[in-house]
């Protein structure tokens, strides 16, 4: 196993063996998870902080849930009722924090760049839950811990993400992961979401959703990001969903044996037909969740190892 990282700050710094090293261990703790005992104790004595500057309900839960199965003292903080609010700078909030001496410092923030200015100044792991439109590695994580399993592998698939790729940490840390894996990515949707110099990423660009996702082993949607829009980028939620909404008639362009991702919170008739959503033939929608969980369970395990001494 190779996991040299101090932090996890986003996907660009990880190498495929890396990669592949916290996707197995996710594996083992899937079954953990699956267990009648969830619990480990491979966080015990550690104290682990989830400062969330952004409302937030899966990714949240899931850091919460899995530092409390691994052992360690998980403490939420609640940022809009900080001192952050009274004034208090970014830095002046790490000095304090890093003054308790935390070891798993969990943080999402509205700002890109924001999470690694935190890791300058403290002297614990940082995790970035997601940082503006920067990145949100444990989403790319568990996204390709759940195509891994349903497709039995992570490499030399047409993968297909549609939707608002301007604006989704999501979509670039996505890129980014499935890029090194040797994978096949289309990025789907109109002009105005879907810039033309992603296509200088190595990803091809479609304006039409059938041809987008013609032949695709994944079909991965993404929600509209309204709050990081400031202007009119799609006519009409009722046009967008015509044009580049998923419904039974655009997927079966994809493979027999596509999949269908999302990861939530989902508006559906918008990006995606119900129907789709709840089909336990071809949506994975509930298993990301699940494999959240046991993504950031590995992550918090392996930086918990590098903060010991221990390696991986």
């Amino acid at each position: 196993m190779t996991f040299r990282a101090r932090h996890l700050l986003g996907i660009e710094p990880l190498h495929p063996v890396e990669i592949t090293t916290l996707l197995d261990l996710a594996d083992s703790y899937v079954d953990l998870n699956r267990g009648s005992a969830k619990h480990s104790d491979a966080l015990a004595g550690l104290t682990q902080i989830n400062m969330f500057f952004e409302n937030s309900t899966r990714t949240q839960a899931s850091f919460e849930l899995a530092g409390k199965r691994l052992g360690a003292d998980v403490m939420n903080m609640a940022m809009q009722a900080s001192s952050i609010k009274k004034g208090e700078t970014l830095i002046d909030t790490a000095l304090t924090l890093n003054a308790m001496h935390p070891d798993l410092l969990v943080v999402r923030h509205p700002h890109s760049g924001a999470v690694d200015l935190l890791a300058q100044k403290v002297n614990c792991a940082v995790l970035n839950a997601g940082d503006g439109r920067h990145e949100h590695p444990t989403q790319a994580l568990l996204d390709a811990l759940t195509i891994r399993r349903a497709k039995g592998r992570l490499h030399r698939l047409n993968i297909a993400i549609c939707g608002d790729i301007a604006h989704s940490r999501v979509a670039r840390s996505n890129i980014l992961l499935l890029h090194k894996m040797e994978n096949r990515i289309r990025l789907v949707g109109p002009p105005t979401l879907v810039p033309s110099a992603f296509g200088e990423l190595g990803c091809e660009v479609y304006g039409d959703m059938r041809e987008g996702i013609e032949g695709c082993d994944v079909v991965m949607m993404l929600r509209l990001q309204k709050e990081r829009m400031d202007g009119g980028f799609i006519p009409s939620e009722r046009e967008y969903y015509h044009r580049f909404g998923l419904d039974a008639e655009k997927l079966s362009f994809a493979k027999d044996d596509a999949i269908v991702m999302h990861p939530g919170p989902m508006n559906r008739g918008v990006e995606i037909d119900g129907v789709i959503a709840d089909d336990i033939n071809r949506s994975v929608i509930q298993e990301q969740v699940e494999m959240g969980v046991a993504v950031r369970m590995a992550a918090m395990d392996l930086l918990a190892r590098n903060l010991r001494g221990e390696g991986a």
